[in-house]
């Protein structure tokens, strides 16, 4: 048998025939592969990925709306984590970078026709989706251009800045991924799809956290924290005398908030903890009194005493 017809080339062959975005010919070559071997895992496995996104396909075909359409494909891509959660952990990894080829493809072809028709969606939510899908794809200069592009209207949108931030820590620019992580985590963390990011750099610190015993949504909250203590999210910027304004003014919202509502407190802790950080920072940068420090360490010691120690030492 040789190797266009033997299990592994008609593996590959489906695999290349996925990241072309023709599912329903990479099909025909799985079963083709089952007929060799009915009982080989990756084929089984491919078949039961590639069968379920031809599903998907077939109900894509019924939007006609080019930004519904995208939209679907990236809301199913989440979806499809589910999926794979219920049929077991995937040893074939160029199995689902070839799906992960073909779902993105097939967004950024209905965004892509949108921006060219010039559609009432020629705005940063667009230039987001574009940006994500060439991540997606593995075009990472486009998605910085799309990306730098939209995160210069969504300057508050933790989303956005995450998904630039990951592909500046996947194109080697540490640093700057550092800075736009810590920003995102700082706006809202809630906002941020841990699924989508693929940059070793936020993948390892999300492992690190998840192996404490986090599970969303409280794992997204302590991420920042671990970040700062783990030393990832170690590159600092000042603050500009209005955001030092916002955030003491967040702080105060949160004590009080943690106070009137302790049922929150599993997102709250964290969340005002990595706000203490912040301030901390600022006063260490700018000078002031060492005293004004101790207050806040030991509020941060009050909410968490094993937080504490590891920020101090």
């Amino acid at each position: 048998m040789d190797a266009e017809t033997s299990i592994q080339g008609l593996l590959q062959k489906a695999y290349d025939k996925l990241k072309t975005s023709d599912a329903s010919s990479a099909m025909t070559l799985l079963e083709k592969a089952l007929q060799i071997d009915f009982e080989d895992p990756e084929v089984v496995y491919a078949l039961k990925c590639v069968n379920w996104w031809i599903e998907q396909a077939k109900r894509a075909e019924e939007i006609r709306d080019f930004f519904n359409k995208g939209e679907f494909f990236l809301t199913q891509w989440k979806a499809f984590y589910g999926f794979l959660d219920r049929i077991g952990p995937s040893p074939y990894d160029r199995c689902i970078y070839a799906i992960r080829r073909y779902v993105f493809s097939s967004a950024l072809a209905c965004f892509k026709q949108l921006a060219q028709e010039g559609g009432d969606k020629q705005d940063s939510e667009l230039l987001l989706r574009i940006g994500r899908c060439y991540k997606g794809v593995g075009n990472y200069e486009q998605a910085l251009h799309y990306l730098e592009e939209a995160a210069a209207s969504k300057k508050d949108d933790a989303e956005t800045i995450s998904e630039l931030a990951d592909v500046y820590a996947l194109v080697d620019e540490t640093r700057m991924a550092k800075v736009l992580f810590r920003e995102a985590f700082f706006i809202n963390p809630q906002r941020i799809d841990l699924r989508s990011m693929e940059s070793d750099l936020i993948l390892r610190l999300q492992q690190k956290v998840q192996e404490m015993g986090y599970k969303s949504p409280e794992l997204e909250e302590w991420i920042p924290v671990y970040g700062v203590l783990f030393g990832v999210f170690n590159v600092k910027r000042e603050l500009r005398a209005i955001e030092l304004g916002k955030l003491k003014q967040s702080i105060f919202t949160m004590e009080n908030e943690l106070r009137d509502r302790p049922d929150q407190q599993q997102i709250l802790i964290p969340r005002l903890i990595n706000r203490y950080f912040w301030l901390i920072d600022h006063y260490v940068r700018s000078g002031e009194d060492a005293s004004r420090i101790e207050e806040v360490l030991l509020k941060i010691r009050v909410l968490d005493k094993s937080i504490y120690e590891r920020y101090i030492n």
